[in-house]
């Protein structure tokens, strides 16, 4: 720890030294700049008033010089605009500012690209004008006057249907030219920012995602450098100079970008301290926005003057950017390498990422232990909820509150732990309400080749069987491989010890394999080239859908004791981390259809992955791309996801979430603005705050808004067990997965579209049908309330007397 302090210390004074550095040169670079712009300065004020009092007119009335007044009421309409882009232009010009495209796009204001009304509106407060005077900033405090055109109030309104949104940016107008070498000026120099408007370094107030503006900064003469038209996203404002001596070439004109089944796009390539971005500055145009984390391996080819890279995504994607010059392209890939590779877990984006959506419920405190042992009321009397974990002392791994039997104390859990891999002693991993058996999870046992016994762990596991009970204890790997740990220190538990519990050994490959499968199945997977039968051979030998059947048949082996014969299960493999965690969350999904709704499933992933923890940043740190690789990776939680998959197509009614919920799962879980998948346990999530710097990805997906993009349209509650097949031609290759660069999911699209509709309208007649029959009845009542007609037993009657 004290070393990655020191390591974060060094990092920091580079980046400082760098910070310094570049503001020196910019110092230079405004001296030089003013003393050219002193000759333009008269020039520079009639355009600036006219430009400013022009465009005004535009954003709503004003006071207008007479001759400015005359100027456009001589002229048609489109002329005036056309005027006004001018003028506009040409300041661009006088401050030196490249050439970009306006706002107004190539339409005019008032249809600004056919669905965004767009009024730019900028003035100067009503004493200001530029002089020689106020062309040097004040270095009084109290009395601090900015440069006029610190003083210009850049405002824009959008209209989208019945959406109105505003945006006012105001500069400070105390802030003293020496402030740009403090934090404020640093932050200025990137992009306004969607995400960090709750940064006290300025008044700002932006527009929604996907609109443009233009921000203004303190010192009159950093227009000419820094002001230019950006897209407003999601990149934290002090990224560039957090990481600028990675970052060396952050602007390329002319890019070219490439990606399946879009057309091509020419625009500007940005790269900020988190994010890759390429926008063609046109509305309706296919744009970027990655997040370096998410860049799995760079390629570059060389051809001629430029060059191409080939960015590959741990999402199994890739796109392709044609960039015009060499250099470029080789500083474009040497950032993106670097700064996909950051260690420093506090320098990842979500300590950054700042949210425009209000937090309806918070995440972090959605799914805590306590919450979750409510649920199971009907198991209070025999277990309890234990705290010996609160510090993190007996289990690093483990959360801060488990269940455990109430039997057992927390001096006989601790010593069970001193008993069991990563001291993962046995606890309650879930409850069945109608037989009342149990699982649990835990690490394998320590017995080693001395046969080695621990009489706490004997009677913790057979504190859950009643009298007369017997149980399962499920192991997750081979028997050969069970004695082969034991030679290294670790084993199984021996009949003679736990005499009420029989041993299963369903065998699933260790996790060190399940990276070389992924590996081979993504290469068949982009492999257009084969034949059908090798390339379903290349498919085979990746073994990839052999761990998933594997998985499959181990949950169902579980499942089937627990709910045929109500025989309680005790699950290990031998960390505990990995395949323990697929099988117990898995058997839950068969068993509780809790689990298959969408704030079941958020419980069941938090519950046996996040608090359970499973290691994700040492798991999850490349994906199937990349040319090294940890010792510790491995895709656990893909196998997961895609085990998920297998049982939602084979069931596709009994699933509340569609398959865009669970892929979206998997992207969060190798690359996220959210902290939820940072970390390895609950205690370095602790240790880094987590709950306090970063949002909670549940936070995002609660919101009704985003909820309603991943309802399955099928979706018919189902109270009963599911038993999926695991049968060869049952488990299918999720090609919406593994071959989203190769597969159009259009038509899959267009088809659950019309599903909505069908459902959506079959809700409808459905809603009628019940309406009509109220209205029968209601009338049959007043029908016979007025004798207009005879209850059908009495007319019966009376026929029978005549």
């Amino acid at each position: 720890m004290q070393m990655a302090r020191e390591k974060a210390k060094i990092l920091r004074d580079k980046h400082t030294r760098a910070e310094r550095e570049i503001l020196r040169k910019t110092r230079e670079r405004l001296d030089e700049v003013f003393r050219q712009k002193q000759e333009k300065e008269a020039r520079k004020v009639a355009f600036k008033e006219k430009v400013l009092t022009s465009v005004n007119k535009l954003g709503g009335p004003c006071k207008l010089p007479s001759d400015v007044e005359k100027l456009l009421s001589g002229c048609p309409k489109s002329k005036q605009l056309e005027l006004i882009k001018n003028e506009i232009r040409y300041l661009q010009h006088i401050l030196g500012i490249r050439d970009k495209k306006l706002f107004f796009g190539k339409k005019d204001v008032e249809t600004l690209a056919g669905d965004l009304k767009l009024v730019l509106s900028l003035s100067v407060q009503s004493d200001s004008r530029i002089s020689e005077d106020t062309m040097e900033p004040s270095t009084n405090d109290d009395t601090a006057t900015a440069p006029a055109y610190s003083n210009i109030i850049i405002s824009a309104s959008a209209e989208t249907e019945n959406e109105s949104t505003c945006i006012n940016t105001i500069s400070d107008h105390k802030r003293k030219t020496k402030d740009l070498e403090g934090p404020a000026h640093k932050k200025q120099k990137t992009c306004a920012n969607i995400d960090d408007t709750n940064n006290s370094f300025d008044k700002f107030s932006f527009m929604k995602q996907g609109t443009w503006v233009a921000v203004a900064y303190e010192n009159d003469y950093f227009i000419g450098e820094l002001v230019d038209f950006w897209r407003i996203g999601s990149s934290s404002l002090s990224d560039d100079m957090e990481f600028a001596e990675f970052i060396k070439s952050p602007t390329v004109d002319g890019v070219i970008l490439r990606k399946s089944f879009c057309k091509p796009v020419e625009g500007t390539l940005c790269i900020t301290g988190h994010h890759l971005i390429l926008s063609s500055r046109t509305d309706h145009k296919e744009e970027l926005w990655l997040l370096h984390s998410n860049v799995d391996s760079v390629e570059k080819k060389l051809s001629g003057s430029g060059g191409m890279l080939t960015v590959r995504c741990k999402n199994f994607t890739y796109i392709q950017l044609e960039i015009p010059q060499a250099e470029d392209c080789l500083n474009v890939a040497s950032s993106l390498e670097q700064l996909s590779h950051i260690d420093d877990i506090s320098l990842q984006y979500p300590f950054f990422y700042r949210p425009m959506f209000d937090i309806l419920e918070d995440g972090w405190q959605a799914f805590l232990p306590e919450n979750e042992f409510n649920r199971f009321k009907e198991c209070s009397d025999e277990w309890r909820l234990s705290y010996v974990n609160k510090e993190y002392g007996v289990c690093p791994s483990y959360p801060h509150a488990v269940v455990v039997p109430r039997l057992i104390d927390d001096e006989t859990l601790v010593r069970v732990a001193s008993f069991r891999h990563h001291s993962r002693f046995p606890v309650l991993s879930y409850f069945h309400r109608d037989t009342k058996a149990v699982m649990m999870r835990a690490g394998q046992p320590m017995i080693g080749q001395s046969n080695r016994r621990c009489k706490e762990d004997e009677k913790l596991v057979n504190a859950v069987l009643g009298i007369g009970k017997r149980g399962y204890i499920v192991d997750t790997r081979s028997q050969s491989v069970a004695k082969m740990a034991q030679t290294k220190g670790g084993g199984y538990e021996p009949e003679a010890h736990y005499p009420q519990w029989r041993r299963i050994h369903q065998s699933i490959e260790r996790r060190h394999a399940f990276h070389d499968s992924l590996i081979k199945m993504i290469e068949a997977c982009n492999d257009s080239s084969s034949t059908m039968d090798k390339w379903l051979s290349k498919l085979e030998s990746s073994n990839w859908m052999t761990h998933i059947k594997d998985i499959l048949s181990c949950a169902c082996v579980v499942a089937q004791c627990i709910d045929k014969e109500g025989a309680s299960v005790l699950v290990h493999g031998s960390e505990g981390f990995d395949t323990t965690l697929l099988v117990s969350s898995i058997v839950q999904l068969i068993l509780d259809q809790d689990c298959r709704t969408i704030s079941g499933f958020e419980a069941l992933v938090e519950r046996e992955w996040l608090q359970a923890g499973h290691p994700f940043s040492d798991r999850c740190g490349k994906s199937a791309f990349a040319i090294t690789k940890s010792r510790q990776e491995s895709p656990v939680i893909v196998l997961f996801i895609d085990c998920v998959w297998q049982i939602w197509q084979q069931f596709p009614c009994s699933f509340e979430f569609n398959e865009d919920f669970l892929k979206m799962l998997f992207e969060h879980a190798y690359s996220s603005q959210f902290g939820t998948f940072l970390c390895n346990n609950e205690k370095e999530r602790k240790e880094r705050c987590l709950a306090k710097r970063t949002v909670s990805l549940w936070s995002y997906m609660n919101r009704p808004e985003v909820l309603e993009n991943h309802l399955n349209s099928m979706y018919d509650p189902n109270p009963q067990v599911i038993w999926p097949s695991v049968a060869s031609q049952s488990l299918t290759l999720w090609t919406g997965l593994y071959q989203q660069s190769l597969v159009d999911p259009g038509k899959q699209q267009e088809a659950w579209g019309e599903i909505k509709k069908i459902r959506e309208h079959d809700k409808y007649l459905r809603a009628q049908v019940a309406k009509l029959r109220r209205q029968l009845a209601s009338l049959e009542r007043e029908a016979l309330t007025a004798g207009v007609v005879i209850p059908c037993g009495l007319d019966v009657e009376v026929v029978g007397k005549e």
